[in-house]
């Protein structure tokens, strides 16, 4: 009787060891808000759906994902402290760094290759950039496409002066494209799926123009954070990187499961465009880039031309330091 009782409590006396223990697990998670670059679709997915399946929570952080409005605004947002960490397209950092001295630095390079490129309709009868002399291309004002394209002509055999470049409502570009008001548009080539779906209404087809395809292989989308928290909580960032990497690697082996769970949180985004965005992201993530360097790592001479690139394109000074704006040192091998 007394050896039952003596078992009871020792039972007792673990299982609330264990309570107490996972109490101070949950306890010691990091609070941390992260704002991606634009809306929440399946770009995203990625970030959303691991928050959903606790892989950020793993790694001791609990996460807040809220959607951001452009590279530039996230950047802002996290020098200013209104989130941890963000997604920012590489050439918005070293530009607010650059002309301000903005405290925030990429810590991860997300798309190693760009996914910039230009939409044409099939019907068209353009397959190359060359098959652009004389037409008309849409564009917004300010957009990193127009910037980076006399250096993608250079490299196609393309005389960029006889390119007609048309000032428009991003939102109506691919109406106009669709309409045949316009010849071309400027997109993220991951994109083209959901663009294709309209067209096919209009009995036309998507062709894209990756500006990659001609060697204009520059980085775009990164993980960013402060300069403080570098400094100041060093095993936070190395846990965020080391979450973030593993949510690309669950999404790329598990592609339905990431966007099922993305497309709980956001019922507006359809199932079969949130998977189609997941497997065009991927191919800029992990690749030969990747292989060599590892993910989320930067190789010298691509950073030295998406500098030298983004410079020119930007009117930055370009002798500025520029390898002061990249810190990849945290993120896991």
């Amino acid at each position: 009787m007394k050896n039952a009782v003596s078992k009871r409590v020792l039972v007792s006396a673990l299982a609330l060891g264990v309570v107490l223990a996972s109490a101070n697990v949950a306890l010691a998670q990091d609070k941390v808000r992260f704002q991606t670059d634009w809306i929440p679709s399946g770009e995203h997915a990625m970030y959303y759906g691991g928050w959903s399946k606790g892989i950020y929570a793993k790694h001791g952080i609990d996460i807040t994902i809220t959607r951001g409005y452009g590279s530039g605004d996230t950047v802002t947002k996290v020098a200013g402290g209104a989130a941890d960490f963000g997604v920012a397209d590489i050439a918005a950092v070293f530009t607010a760094r650059v002309r301000t001295n903005v405290p925030v630095k990429t810590i991860a390079v997300i798309y190693n290759e760009s996914p910039h490129s230009l939409f044409v309709l099939k019907s068209s009868g353009i397959t190359d950039f060359k098959g652009l002399e004389g037409k008309k291309i849409g564009i917004t004002p300010g957009n990193s496409h127009r910037f980076y394209f006399p250096e993608v002509a250079k490299k196609a055999g393309t005389d960029p002066n006889k390119i007609v470049w048309t000032n428009m409502d991003g939102a109506a570009m691919a109406a106009q494209l669709i309409a045949k008001n316009i010849s071309a548009a400027p997109f993220y080539s991951i994109h083209s799926f959901y663009i294709n779906k309209a067209a096919a209404k209009a009995n036309e087809e998507i062709v894209v123009l990756p500006f990659v395809s001609v060697g204009f292989k520059i980085y775009a989308a990164s993980i960013i954070t402060s300069d403080n928290m570098i400094k100041n909580k060093p095993d936070l960032v190395k846990r965020f990187l080391a979450a973030t990497k593993e949510v690309f690697e669950w999404a790329r082996a598990n592609p339905d499961e990431a966007c099922k769970l993305h497309v709980e949180r956001f019922p507006e985004v359809q199932l079969d465009d949130c998977l189609a965005s997941v497997r065009a992201v991927m191919p800029f993530v992990f690749n030969d880039h990747s292989k060599e360097f590892g993910f989320g790592k930067e190789g010298p001479d691509r950073l030295k031309f998406s500098w030298e690139t983004i410079a020119v394109a930007n009117d930055l000074k370009t002798d500025y330091d520029y390898k002061q704006i990249i810190d990849t040192s945290l993120v896991p091998k």
